[in-house]
């Protein structure tokens, strides 16, 4: 019975958050036309619903809350009380307070309500224009299921929605039992081949397994719309804070993308649209006097490209000065004089990416982006993901996030190093080149080769997992040992990765397949391992690291700026 009670426990915080979210759209669109039948009709509709849930589950003061606020929309649906400006910042704060009151229903917290509710009671009281209202909106909800009592037998019928909530917990559970049924197959098919089995033997097996497996990442995926909603009035309670005028505009809201990724990022995503309203757009002033509307824009986005999503926060305001950061970067001692001249502006842009940047003052002359903008870009590095930037001086700046569109499984390349089985996501790779010895040179304590007409950094990752110590590639010719003992004429495979704009070359000791993985998280103590980002089981039953391209490239930069 407990069981059941939990489970319908999670339906109910899982209808009434996206509730919650759907208020707050309402309560925006309700404010900027106090007018909008519609918008009145779906919050006194929504909130109606939650009470009477509220009430099913016990949760009194859910219930209590929600029946004010019916209340209060029935009188303005009715005409009865005006939509003015005091009342719609106290259905604000009471819907905050809801939302606070469903978080707890799982926290156990307790939450203080009964201001809010009381003071919504009393501007009822004292506004309604009509003096007498024998009838109140309890009374009319109790008189309709009468009238439908009446209804004939024929008129009669029970319907079922064509959805189903599950709790994700259960759908978790489900990926992991799919990955352990693809180890299996693959373990199969490996065995087939050794005993000489044909492969079409396993074909209905693999088939099978591949429908299953893409049926239920499927069921994981939601669209990214379910996260851009909840910044209008994040858009909106931080423009009122800032004085300024700022539009929400939302693009591809019908990309789907995986809901762990979504819920691993949107604490990033609201750092990222406050700093663009706080620090991004310019006040209502100065964007006159640029010729500019005054009214700023800010734009959520999401796209397909190859296997991942790329959700993007972009505004038209001032834009990010790289010199201002070049400065910046040499005042703070992150980089020497001579070495910042030589970065490009898109390595100096990415300063503001490193940990504690501009977090001493207020950066006011770098718009202030570099403050915990680190924490944006570790968010996007922990589910297999990278950050970019672009900015223009007085046309604003765009955020990018480049995710995997899915967690449970991943394109990647798996290679070999020292008879050993590695694996590298296929997000980072650009290609696959083959180089000789003579087209790689020394250069300032690392390996450099031309790559489409631009050099580029070349390691060796052996040299990079021999290394007993990270600290100790600064060492004198650590990165040439490989080098060093190739011969002349020797063919050298490289994977070209890209990271934050950086192109590096990852050469290895042989290209094995492409193929798609189930990640895993490292074990302890693995997991305190820098340069490995998790692991996958192949068909062989051997287990194959798999290797952090944000990592290495890291690694490798801030070792050419300490030696340049």
């Amino acid at each position: 019975m407990k069981d059941k009670e939990a489970e319908y426990r999670e339906l109910f915080l899982l209808e009434a958050l996206e509730n919650f979210e759907e208020l707050n759209k309402l309560f925006i669109e309700l404010e900027k036309d106090p007018s909008s039948k519609s918008a009145i009709n779906a919050i006194f509709r929504i909130v109606h619903t939650l009470k009477g849930n509220a009430m099913g589950m016990g949760l009194d003061a859910i219930a209590e809350l929600t029946h004010v606020m019916e209340d209060i929309m029935g009188a303005i649906k009715n005409g009865e009380v005006e939509l003015v400006s005091e009342l719609s910042n106290s259905l604000f704060r009471a819907n905050d307070k809801l939302g606070n009151l469903i978080d707890a229903v799982k926290t156990g917290e307790k939450v203080s309500y009964v201001g809010i509710k009381t003071k919504l009671a009393i501007y009822l009281k004292n506004n309604r224009k009509e003096a007498e209202q024998e009838t109140n909106s309890e009374s009319e909800r109790v008189e309709q299921p009468v009238a439908e009592q009446n209804q004939s037998e024929d008129e009669r019928s029970i319907t079922f929605a064509d959805v189903i909530q599950i709790p994700v917990k259960k759908m978790d559970e489900l990926i992991n039992l799919v990955g352990e049924l693809v180890i299996e197959k693959d373990r199969l098919m490996t065995t087939g081949q050794v005993n000489g089995k044909r492969s079409s033997e396993f074909e209905t097996l693999q088939r099978i397994t591949s429908n299953l497996q893409y049926s239920i990442m499927n069921a994981r995926m939601v669209q990214v719309g379910f996260l851009f909603n909840k910044f209008h009035r994040i858009v909106r309670d931080a423009a009122n804070i800032e004085s300024k005028s700022v539009e929400l505009v939302l693009k591809g809201t019908e990309i789907e993308i995986d809901r762990n990724v979504l819920k691993i990022i949107s604490n990033s995503m609201i750092h990222l649209v406050r700093n663009a309203v706080g620090h991004g757009i310019e006040s209502a002033e100065d964007r006159l006097q640029k010729g500019k509307e005054q009214s700023g824009t800010i734009t959520l986005s999401a796209r397909y490209e190859k296997d991942n999503v790329v959700i993007s926060v972009s505004d038209d305001g001032g834009g990010i000065d790289h010199e201002s950061i070049r400065k910046k970067i040499v005042e703070k001692g992150l980089v020497a004089p001579d070495v910042a001249k030589q970065l490009s502006d898109q390595d100096v842009t990415n300063y503001i990416f490193e940990a504690g940047f501009s977090n001493a003052d207020k950066v006011t002359e770098i718009s202030g982006r570099g403050v915990g903008m680190d924490v944006v870009k570790k968010a996007a590095e922990s589910v297999g993901g990278q950050v970019t930037l672009e900015s223009e001086i007085g046309k604003g700046s765009t955020i990018n996030l480049i995710v995997p569109s899915s967690l449970a499984l991943k394109g990647a390349l798996l290679f070999e190093l020292a008879s050993q089985e590695y694996a590298i996501a296929l997000s980072f790779a650009e290609a696959v080149i083959s180089l000789k010895k003579h087209q790689i040179h020394k250069l300032s304590g690392g390996l450099i080769a031309q790559y489409q007409d631009k050099s580029i950094s070349i390691v060796f990752l052996k040299d990079l997992i021999n290394l007993p110590r990270l600290a100790d590639i600064a060492e004198k010719d650590k990165l040439f040992e490989t080098f060093d003992q190739l011969e002349d004429d020797v063919e050298i495979p490289v994977i070209v990765v890209t990271n934050q704009g950086r192109i590096t070359g990852l050469a290895i000791d042989r290209l094995l397949q492409q193929k798609e993985i189930m990640e895993k998280p490292l074990p302890r103590p693995l997991d305190q391992s820098k340069l490995l980002g998790g692991t996958t089981i192949l068909g062989n039953g051997t287990v194959c690291p798999v290797i952090d391209v944000t990592a290495i490239s890291d690694v490798l930069f801030k070792n050419f700026t300490q030696r340049v």
